[in-house]
């Protein structure tokens, strides 16, 4: 792989002090005083490798280890014998940056990162950070992990011929391109991409995080893995531990509880106010554990419960503050916040030497007389205290004056300048003058920019007559803006004083007066009125002391206190860049200095490397770290560390106390510092349905989940947790909750699908906080003697059971969850296994408030399945016992309630369920009793036919993903069908499937009908309900309710050819009915999307290769499937009894869209069906459709026209101008291109209308062969013809004037241009008729297009110069046309001469030069340059010059019609103007007639949109899109642009790709509105957008082919 240091913030210096770091480190001498293996100067990698080697050599010495509980290991295999983890796609689009999207992934997964349709047409270059070795072992020796060092990710591609490398940087013309990666690696990986170049200037245009989840390991070599979600932790403080010799004993307790991981606080020194995490010495083991004691010694203990406990351990690293005691901070204040280097916290430090001034004088009584006494425990007094505060402490500091200026000295400075400068002759418009804060904040110092006083206020004034005057009136022009600039910097620094004191009180309120807070009314030192914000650095007994402190060189151990502020941006430095000091709404932690990072290393190079040894020490003793107060690190500071700590030890467990009240901000932090779960407690909760609301958030997948296939989409998640019952920071719940909450609560954490934990104290039910700062008594060890904890103190048995369940459920896959909140303090929880689909109920009392009673029983507890086993009931019981006294030595709970456990009653004994009863498919359990705090556990089992059905559907679905040859056994059913077939099997529409006689499409109730009847119909459906998990989904409720939806894929089937089809169906979707309902979306979505699968590849083996070379290719030839099918009331005249083998299926026609052009006479529509021709049929190899159609519609030859509207051709319409042009080009590509495509020439054509009056004949009855029927064609249009519609009037034309039903066609002598029409009607594609009466727009064309249409002229010329080389190779009888006088004289044209004529008059009559010239026909009509006219000579001039996307679909079809200069320049118009996502605007935006949203219903009095008139004046049509691309191509290579505009068609189509991925028709659309935005009355799926783009792609790879890029 190639190797890329990213360009992006900070790398090159950021990296270059980090390597200084790393010199400095390794040649720092270990500070472990007694370890055992020295680190000095060894890398990191050796010291772990040895010290594992180590800790496997002393399990393998051991004789016999201590007796430990059984392990749950033997009920489940070890997560590392699971089988391979799947691959998971990741999609990625153009400016998505997914920051804090997370997305988790267990080890061994590999990632495939896809392009998305916005990344066509991009040449794409993807790095991430993940280590790329040649080796993906998971134990190969892992290298350093480097943050800002990148690899680059080859990109491949597989196709029916194998795969293919394509490099590091690929153009992407394709979705189904990839790249992979396998994590091995725990922790946070970046990963971006850029477009162009390896070196793009641009900076990444896409980007996101991928986690790796670490499995701890314990047991000797470590070889057992715990997953994440076994975990189960205690927290200790380490403090309360004692001597390191007690250790052992006192830590039993959480093993015999079940436990598998210990929480330590820090356990180096601690400061003077003894908190758990103020540190002394950050490298330095609390003397309180011995002063013998080690780090090596309490490694080896660790060593020791790793090993033979199988518990791990983890602790706490504090990385935003120190102690104020800490002994550096004398030596490196620098690595604080301190009045030096942060000069702005100088008014802050003087406020809060006057705050402790106060408490000074507070309790010494001189404030009585201000009504302040010593001790305050009234509102009065604090009232007092606001009073002293704002009259006197305050105002005395003058703070103000450190942000405003002396306006005497600058007035000075001012003058002096002045009057030696000439003043300008205008002021000009410079900037308003503005106060410039002194940098060092010293009194009076503010100054202004005196450059731009001096241009707005040293000016020439009419009122003065001289020179002193005139600088007199300037000044004090100038002193009254100073002093207004004083003034509002005042108010604004007062402003911020006046919300200090509010916090003060509001602080003082809380601690002194409220009944939530501790109510201390002594005001001491220890316990000030407010606490302080900075370090003292010596008693100031004066306000002036207190200043020449703050500003004199002492100023520099001045330090802030660190603390939190309430809903602060966790992102921003509060401390450098806020007034939060100032304002006092820091909540600060007094005993703590705040400690000065910087943005880099260099900033702080001490603090930096002090900080990182301390990490990387406790990395290295522990299997986890905790970072506290995650939220208040510099994120940097976090990274940085983080990586090195993972560097010691690559599978490090990271826990974060992050609170952040946003989860964007929340899953930032946990993707750059790859936190493996977040901090979160259930006391957080302040009822039943809340604290259940939480298990849900953080429990798994809802139970029934749709099944994850081996490879499958990643989905983003919500922050991993690590869920406590509580924390060790807040109030036990027996203050804040009742005693008969706590065992239900810890019950219900354990089922989630989570980390769970709890806090020392909680299972001996310590009544009271075992508080970090104050709590100084120990805890006690486990034993049998008195002050010992044995198994029957407090909670302790029925904490063994439930975490052994929660380990068991993790380690056995029960990863889906279920919380049912039966009453307003009943929870039930499943969690289920998304394998063995066996499941465990918990049901849990809950006891926010002391029970009055047992209260009402819940409801019966139904499942489906069978009752395996009662777990356990459990319940807190009262036993005799003395009342509780607190120990002054030792950390005691209540001895007057015990857990009992009951394990495994039979049902008939259990106390709180009675003997479970069936009820059909449910098993039912009444209660007995269930009193609060009472806890019931079950297994569930799926019955014995469940289980067989399970095992059935499993093993078909597995041969499914693992592609065995007939996996679903379909392929013997569908072997005789061909695509007709399979339309009916994936497709139809409603109308079209009634009109087949069936009842149509399914219509789920609380959804609305399918939009298919076939298979695409429902897997449109699921696909969107799956990716969101949504079970709550009306079709989901449809599914577990009943078998009626899964019984209609296949009873609709009836037709013979289908019978096998409908069996094999039935066959592969009755298992279904036998699963517990709950079950039965998962398995339904699965099986038919196995099913969708196997025919959707069936049906594009029976089309060319070309049909599947792509992702998109495959999409675009499904929609041929979709749209050619046989419908009974829209069918194809019959053929020729003597049309030669094979002869086509009459019944199949080309729909022109779905759902409106269905059925009926709307179903074919000549321009539409030729102009999809070649794309839908020919170039997928159905060459017999194509064939039926040209000779269907060549039948109804009329007039010289082929029909508008089919109808069978008995009912034709012939209205249309255009559509014999393109049944000519149709030909024309069938003779090209199909197998003995010539033959068709020849094809015998049974005429309906043998003659223009002729009623319809019998088949047979007057056969042509079809050039006769093509030159009958061309030779009415070369004489000219004027006719009338047949039964005009408004039983075929509900809207169409008299003179509309008037059809003109002919030839223009002099240009050879095809002419035709009027004012009245519209015969090309563009036929809006008006239909508005209250509009006036009834029987009004919008767009007429008569004279010659740009589009028709270029089909013309395509055909008559095909026709002509035709006729030189002898493949065509015709030479040419002939026109007859009316003086009988013939005028003669060959086809050579007709296609020359048009050739020379193109482009006179169609080109617009790109400046006035000699050329322009009509100047005055002129309103864009550059372009191609619609059309020539048109009834309405103007008309003529309109710009229209027209043009492009001539340069498609004759491109060398167009100057190639003059094209491109058109094209360029084109873009800039018509060019939406999906389609081409049909007009101009600056056009007066633009209107781009089209609605069929307007039925207002506007005459521009009303009955949507303006259809084709503005709306974004989506088959015009494939030409102008065609039309790029085919100009490109002569304007030196074809690199670009390869790059740029495959750009193009990204958003036709998306809608056909997204779109539930899984088409593209007719037409769109601005932008593409949807159209609600457009087909959703039309056969011209769709077969356009497959010709697209077929002259693209011919494009590609024949002048390949350098990649190629």
């Amino acid at each position: 792989m190639l190797r890329r240091d990213s360009a992006r913030e900070r790398e090159l210096e950021y990296g270059r002090a980090l390597d200084k770091l790393d010199h400095d480190k390794r040649d720092k001498p270990d500070r472990r005083d007694k370890e055992i293996r020295p680190r000095a100067r060894t890398p990191d990698g050796a010291v772990l490798a040895r010290r594992q080697m180590a800790i496997e050599r002393g399990a393998a010495a051991e004789v016999a280890p201590t007796p430990h509980p059984p392990s749950p290991r033997a009920a489940s295999p070890a997560r590392d014998e699971r089988p391979a983890p799947p691959k998971r796609l990741l999609t990625l689009a153009h400016g998505e940056h997914h920051d804090s999207t997370i997305y988790r992934f267990e080890k061994g997964t590999v990632i495939r990162f896809c392009p998305g349709p916005s990344l066509l047409g991009r040449k794409v270059f993807l790095y991430t950070n993940y280590i790329i070795t040649d080796s993906q072992d998971e134990k190969a020796e892992v290298s350093e992990f480097v943050r800002n060092q990148y690899y680059a990710l080859e990109w491949r591609r597989e196709d029916e011929q194998g795969a293919e490398e394509l490099g590091t940087g690929a153009l992407v013309t394709d979705t189904d391109m990839y790249a992979e990666l396998r994590l091995t690696r725990a922790g946070a990986f970046h990963y971006y991409f850029v477009y162009d170049s390896a070196e793009s200037s641009i900076g990444p245009t896409g980007s996101g995080w991928l986690q790796c989840a670490p499995a701890v390991r314990v047991g000797p070599g470590g070889r057992d893995a715990l997953a994440v979600e076994a975990l189960a932790s205690q927290t200790v403080l380490a403090k309360c531990l004692g001597p390191l010799a007690r250790w052992e004993d006192t830590l039993r307790v959480a093993k015999e509880s079940g436990y598998n991981m210990i929480h330590f606080t820090p356990i180096q020194e601690l400061g003077a106010s003894n908190s758990s995490y103020s540190l002394a010495d950050q490298l330095k083991l609390n003397p309180a554990f011995g002063a013998d004691a080690s780090f090596a010694d309490v490694e080896n203990l660790l060593t020791k419960l790793r090993v033979e406990w199988r518990v791990a351990s983890m602790c706490d690293v504090v990385l935003n503050h120190t102690a104020n005691e800490t002994p550096w901070l004398a030596l490196h204040p620098e690595a604080t916040y301190n009045c030096a280097n942060v000069p702005r916290l100088r008014a802050a430090a003087l406020l809060d030497a006057a705050l402790a001034r106060a408490t000074r004088d507070a309790a010494r009584g001189d404030l009585l007389p201000r009504g302040v006494p010593p001790r305050v425990n009234q509102h009065d007094q604090l009232e007092a205290v606001r009073h002293y505060l704002e009259t006197s402490a305050v105002p005395e500091l003058r703070l103000h004056e450190l942000y405003t200026c002396n306006v005497a000295e600058l007035l000075q400075q001012f003058y002096c300048l002045a009057r030696n400068k000439v003043p300008p002759v205008s002021a000009g418009a410079a900037a308003e003058l503005t106060l410039v804060p002194d940098p060092l904040y010293r009194r009076l110092h503010a100054t202004v920019d005196m450059d731009r006083a001096l241009q707005l206020y040293n000016v020439y004034r009419a009122d003065c007559y001289d020179e002193e005057a005139r600088l007199k009136k300037c000044c004090e022009e100038l002193r009254r803006k100073l002093e207004q600039l004083n003034a509002a910097a005042r108010e604004e620094v007062e402003g911020h004083l006046r919300a200090a004191v509010d916090n003060c009180l509001a602080g003082m309120r809380y601690f002194r007066l409220q009944s939530d807070g501790p109510k201390i009314e002594e005001v001491s030192e220890k316990n000030p009125l407010v606490p302080r914000y900075f370090t003292a650095a010596g008693e100031c007994g004066s306000a002036a002391e207190a200043e020449a402190l703050v500003y004199g060189d002492g100023g520099r151990f001045v330090m802030a206190h660190n603390g939190w502020v309430m809903d602060a941006d966790p992102l921003m430095d509060f401390a450098n860049t806020s007034n939060v000091y100032l304002r006092r709404e820091l909540i600060a932690w007094g005993d703590s200095v705040k400690l000065r990072y910087g943005d880099k290393p260099e900033d702080s190079p001490w603090l930096w490397a002090h900080m990182r040894e301390y990490v990387e020490l406790t990395a290295e003793l522990f299997d986890g770290l905790r970072l506290d107060n995650c939220h208040s690190t510099p994120l940097h500071v976090a990274e940085y560390m983080m990586d090195c700590a993972r560097n010691v030890k690559p599978d490090l467990f990271v826990a974060a106390e992050l609170f952040t009240n946003s989860d964007h901000v929340d899953n930032i932090f946990v993707n750059r510092l790859g936190i493996t779960a977040l901090i979160r407690e259930a006391q957080a909760a302040w009822d039943s349905r809340e604290q259940g609301r939480l298990l849900h958030r953080f429990g798994g997948r809802p139970v029934g989940a749709f099944r994850r296939a081996r490879v499958d989409a990643a989905r983003p998640g919500v922050a991993p947790a690590v869920l406590l019952d509580l924390t060790h920071d807040n109030p036990s719940p027996l203050e804040k909750r009742s005693v008969h909450d706590v065992l239900p609560t810890a019950a219900l954490v354990t089922m989630a699908f989570c980390a769970s934990g709890s806090t020392r104290g909680l299972d001996e039910l310590v009544p009271h906080h075992i508080h970090v700062v104050d709590e100084e008594r120990l805890y006690p060890e486990w034993g049998t003697n008195e002050g010992n904890v044995g198994a029957s103190h407090g909670l302790i048995q029925a904490r063994r059971e439930l975490n052994l369940l929660h380990y068991q459920l993790a380690q056995q896959g029960y990863d889906e969850v279920y919380v049912d909140q039966m009453t307003d303090a009943v929870t039930a929880v499943t969690r289920h296994s998304s394998t063995s689909r066996r499941s465990v109920l918990l049901v849990a009392h809950t006891a926010f408030s002391a029970p009055q009673g047992d209260g009402p029983l819940p409801p019966p507890l139904r499942f489906e399945g069978d009752l395996e086993e009662i777990l356990f009931e459990m319940e807190l019981q009262p036993r005799s016992g003395a009342v509780y006294t607190k120990n002054a030595r030792f950390i005691n709970g209540l001895e007057q309630w015990t857990a009992a456990v009951r394990r495994r009653p039979a049902a008939d004994a259990a106390r709180f369920v009675t003997a479970a009863r069936t009820d059909g498919a449910h098993t039912v359990l009444d209660w007995r009793a269930f009193p609060p705090g009472a806890v019931i556990a079950m297994r569930i089992a799926p019955r014995a036919a469940q289980r067989a059905a399970l095992d059935t559907i499993t093993r078909t679905l597995a041969a499914w993903e693992a592609r065995a040859p007939d996996a679903l056994g379909l392929e013997r059913a569908l072997q005789p069908l061909d695509l007709a077939d399979f339309n009916v099997l994936l497709y139809r529409c409603d109308a079209e499937e009634r009109d087949a006689g069936a009842g149509g499409v399914y219509d789920v109730p609380g959804h609305g009908p399918l939009v298919y009847a076939g298979l695409q119909g429902l897997i449109s459906l699921l696909e969107e309900v799956r990716a969101g998990d949504a079970l709550g989904h009306a079709v989901c409720d449809n599914l577990r309710a009943g078998d009626w939806l899964l019984d209609y894929t296949w009873r609709r089937l009836a037709a013979p050819q289908l019978a096998n089809v409908a069996t094999r169906l039935r066959e592969l979707l009755s298992p279904l009915s036998d699963l517990p309902r709950y079950l039965v979306p998962a398995y339904a979505e699965a099986t038919l999307r196995a099913v969708y699968d196997v025919v959707t590849r069936a049906a594009l083996a029976r089309m060319t290769p070309e049909s599947r070379a792509g992702s998109l290719a495959r999409a675009l030839a499904l929609c041929s499937v979709q749209l050619v099918g046989a419908v009974p009331g829209a069918s194809l005249p019959p053929p020729s009894p003597a049309l030669p083998p094979p002869r086509p299926p009459a019944a199949l026609t080309l729909s022109a869209g779905l759902p409106h052009f269905a059925t009926g006479y709307m179903r074919c529509w000549g321009r539409d069906t030729f102009i999809a021709l070649r794309g839908t049929l020919l170039l997928l190899g159905r060459y017999q459709e194509a064939r039926s159609h040209i000779l269907g519609f060549a039948a109804c030859l009329r007039h010289g026209l082929i029909p508008n509207l089919l109808d069978g051709g008995n009912n034709a319409r012939f209205n249309c101008r255009d559509a014999v042009w393109w049944w000519l080009q149709a030909i024309k590509q069938y003779v090209t291109e199909a197998p003995q495509g010539g033959a068709l020439l020849s094809d015998p054509v049974s005429r309906l209308f043998p003659k223009d009056d002729s009623q319809p004949a019998p088949p047979g009855a007057a056969d042509q062969p079809l050039y006769d029927v093509m030159q009958e064609a061309l030779t009415v249009h070369f004489q000219g013809l004027v006719f009338r519609e047949r039964n005009a009037g408004r039983q075929i034309d509900a809207h169409m004037t008299d003179k509309g039903f008037n059809v003109q066609i002919g030839v223009q002598p002099d240009t050879g241009f095809p002419f035709g029409g009027n004012d009245a009607n519209c015969g090309t594609w563009m036929d809006k008729m008006g239909s508005s009466e209250r509009a006036g727009t009834r029987g009004k064309p919008a767009t007429p297009r008569d004279g010659s249409a740009i589009e028709l002229v270029a089909l013309a010329y395509s055909a008559v110069s095909w026709l002509a080389e035709l006729h030189r190779a002898g493949r065509f009888p015709h030479a040419g046309v002939a026109r007859r006088h009316a003086d009988g004289s013939l005028t003669s044209w060959s086809y050579a001469q007709w296609a020359e004529r048009i050739r020379r008059s193109f482009e006179r009559y169609f080109w617009v030069p790109a400046a006035p010239s000699a050329q322009d026909l009509r100047p005055d009509l002129v309103h864009r340059r550059a372009i191609y006219k619609d059309s020539h000579g048109a009834s309405q001039p103007w008309a003529d010059y309109q710009l229209r996307c027209n043009a492009v679909v001539a340069m498609a079809v004759a491109p060398d019609l167009f100057d190639p200069k003059h094209a491109w320049l058109a094209l360029d118009n084109t873009e800039r103007l018509l060019l939406g996502p999906l389609g081409l605007k049909t007009l101009d935006p600056a056009d007066w007639a633009y209107r781009p949203e089209y609605d069929n219903s307007d039925n207002s009095d506007d005459p521009s949109v009303a009955h949507g008139f303006n259809y084709h004046q503005g709306p974004e049509w989506a088959w015009p899109l494939g030409f102008y691309l065609r039309a790029r191509l085919s100009f490109a290579h002569d304007a030196g642009r074809w690199a670009k505009t390869l790059a740029a068609v495959h750009a193009a189509l990204a958003a036709p790709a998306a809608e056909l991925a997204s779109s539930p028709w899984r088409g593209l659309p007719e037409l769109t509105g601005p932008g593409g935005a949807f159209c609600r009355d457009s087909c959703r799926t039309q056969a011209w957008s769709s077969g356009c783009l497959l010709e697209l792609l077929h002259e693209l790879r011919a494009a590609r082919r024949a002048r390949p890029l350098p990649a190629d």
